[in-house]
């Protein structure tokens, strides 16, 4: 199968489908897990928060997405303005649970590499359960990395836990910070950040 045959850019018509991808595959990681301890909450209350930057990535990134809408690649261009009314979108999207993500919020803020010029942010790569293990998740990066690499631009993102920071060292992240430091038992999140790949008949300086 042609895996990147089946790739698209998203439009905002797509915003909520994905949205409810990422609040999925996202829903049993440990970070997620101590922003909403019950799972049932959780579910409902997830695909609001995540359509936030969905929406934001839309206007101000690059959002590429497998024809099905199984595998979501969410990407912002930093640096990007603020989500407009972001803190009351937030409020209503987790309710009683806000100041732990706000706890995130400013985790990721601190450990973000902002004096390493313009970037792209990989915010949310994720696939539903039930198409894991078949290479989207990859096909998806290796989609926008080569376009990263022609235009010599550089990336970051915080992998969830040690098992997708092993798969984004394989396509050249390295960590660039210390894991998140949040109060939870449980897998860390880890800055990463890649710098893009010389073109055939380049060699790296």
């Amino acid at each position: 199968m042609n895996h990147a045959a089946n790739i698209r850019t998203a439009s905002a018509t797509d915003a909520a489908t994905i949205a409810y991808v990422v609040a999925t595959a996202f829903h049993p990681l440990d970070v997620c897990q101590w922003l909403i301890p019950d799972p049932t909450d959780r579910a409902d209350r997830f695909p609001d928060y995540f359509r936030i930057m969905v929406d934001h990535a839309v206007k101000h990134g690059t959002v590429h997405v497998t024809t099905d809408l199984t595998a979501v690649a969410v990407w912002l261009s930093w640096p990007f303005p603020d989500p407009a009314d972001y803190d009351t979108r937030l409020a209503a999207a987790c309710g009683p649970w806000t100041p732990r993500f706000q706890m995130l919020d400013e985790a990721m803020h601190q450990a973000h590499p902002q004096d390493r010029g313009p970037h792209d942010y990989l915010t949310f790569l994720a696939v539903m359960p039930n198409a894991q293990g078949q290479g989207w998740g990859s096909t998806l990066l290796e989609h926008r990395h080569r376009e990263l690499d022609r235009s010599g631009r550089p990336a970051y993102l915080e992998a969830s836990n040690t098992r997708s920071r092993k798969l984004y060292e394989t396509v050249g992240y390295r960590d660039c910070a210390p894991p998140l430091d949040l109060p939870y038992q449980g897998e860390p999140m880890f800055p990463m950040w890649r710098d893009p790949s010389p073109r055939p008949g380049e060699e790296a300086s």
